[in-house]
């Protein structure tokens, strides 16, 4: 399975102190925005999105279709495959994508002690 580029996407209660912190590490800003709420930062290839307010908990992301610079890949898994492979394998989808759409979507799945997967595709 082409899981494609792989962050974790973390809730922060003060998204200007966690930024901070990360630059300390060595991380710097690559995406997303203060106002918006919401970061992405990049050390290398490592990834991690700092997001306040938005969702609970931490997420393991997945965006089948990029590299680790968000390029578009041009032999990736579609994320409707990587769903019907899941599905397969007996796995329960907290969210699934319609079968017959096309482009963009994201899939959730949880591991046995509930964190949450997500495989968010971006590319056509």
């Amino acid at each position: 399975m082409k899981l494609g580029a792989f962050s974790v996407s973390l809730a922060v209660k003060n998204l200007k102190a966690s930024k901070e912190f990360y630059e300390k590490l060595g991380f710097s800003k690559f995406g997303g925005a203060e106002e918006n709420h919401y970061l992405i930062m990049k050390n290398e290839d490592t990834l991690i999105g700092l997001f306040e307010g938005m969702f609970e908990g931490n997420i393991l992301t997945f965006n089948p279709g990029w590299d680790a610079d968000a390029n578009v890949l041009e032999d990736y898994q579609d994320v409707r495959e990587i769903q019907n492979e899941l599905k397969k394998q007996g796995l329960t989808l907290d969210k699934e994508v319609k079968e017959n759409s096309k482009g963009p979507e994201s899939i959730m799945v949880k591991d046995p002690d509930g964190n949450v997967i997500l495989i968010d595709q971006h590319a056509p």
